[in-house]
């Protein structure tokens, strides 16, 4: 291959990856999570973070077909305890989601500590579910690390299958590194909201910075969301357990 095409293929490939930085940016439109909460983890000061999260059904699919939009986003660590991330999610009409969290690291007697905020959408009472959390966390070993925590949102959009306000609940989770590679983790959030559920898995480490996690979540409630007495036709509108993947990448 001449010298000539080598250089217009890497511009090229700088070119498709400063695309993606600048319309693929995210983490999960979620911070740094274990599978479906946010954690106390935060990206390190000038560092980014690139996920590419599917959440689709495996079961019940000819009665309740469901899958979220392909989540990719990048996170990215602003300041010392600061990390700030932005999320699209498409196929959807307003694709865009804003997140940002602060943390205190674990000590030796303190846990850590993070506050945040996630699914923040462009779209009023429409996508901006604006759920505010606090969670603390403390390693016990040889368990692992348990977290618990808060969470309140938009009580518009985060309804039960009435119409009826469940924008609040509690977030707790389980963590534990099993070898350098693998990973794995049970978190739960309560509510009637879509938000509610309970997720299972794990991840693997194909590399220092780069892992897969494979995981279930069983949402809390199954029933069809309505708004004002009419179904909801967002894609939160969940009817059945997903199957999620999520591919993280650090930069």
């Amino acid at each position: 291959m001449s010298k000539e095409k080598l250089k217009k293929l890497a511009a090229i490939y700088v070119l498709v990856i400063l695309l993606v930085m600048f319309f693929g940016l995210k983490a999960h439109a979620t911070p740094s999570t274990q599978i479906w909460n946010p954690s106390t983890d935060i990206q390190a000061v000038k560092t980014w973070h690139l996920g590419i999260d599917n959440y689709f059904s495996v079961k019940d699919n000819l009665d309740h077909p469901y899958a979220f939009p392909t989540d990719v986003g990048l996170t990215y660590g602003l300041f010392k305890n600061l990390e700030v991330g932005v999320d699209t999610l498409y196929p959807s009409e307003h694709p865009l989601y804003f997140n940002a969290k602060y943390g205190l690291p674990e000590g030796d007697m303190m846990p850590a500590i993070a506050v945040g905020i996630f699914n923040v959408g462009t779209k009023s009472d429409v996508t901006n579910y604006d759920i505010w959390y606090g969670v603390v966390a403390k390693t016990f070993k040889p368990i692992g690390r348990l977290s618990l925590g808060y969470y309140v949102g938009n009580d518009k959009l985060l309804l039960d299958e009435t119409g009826a306000k469940a924008n609040t609940g509690l977030i707790a989770s389980w963590d534990k590194a099993i070898t350098d590679k693998i990973w794995t983790s049970v978190d739960y959030a309560s509510g009637d909201s879509f938000y509610g559920s309970l997720s299972l898995g794990g991840s693997y480490a194909f590399a220092p910075n780069v892992s897969i996690i494979f995981a279930y979540v069983i949402y809390n409630n199954k029933k069809e969301i309505v708004t004002d007495g009419v179904p909801t036709g967002s894609f939160m509108n969940n009817k059945n357990d997903t199957a999620t993947t999520q591919l993280d990448i650090n930069f």
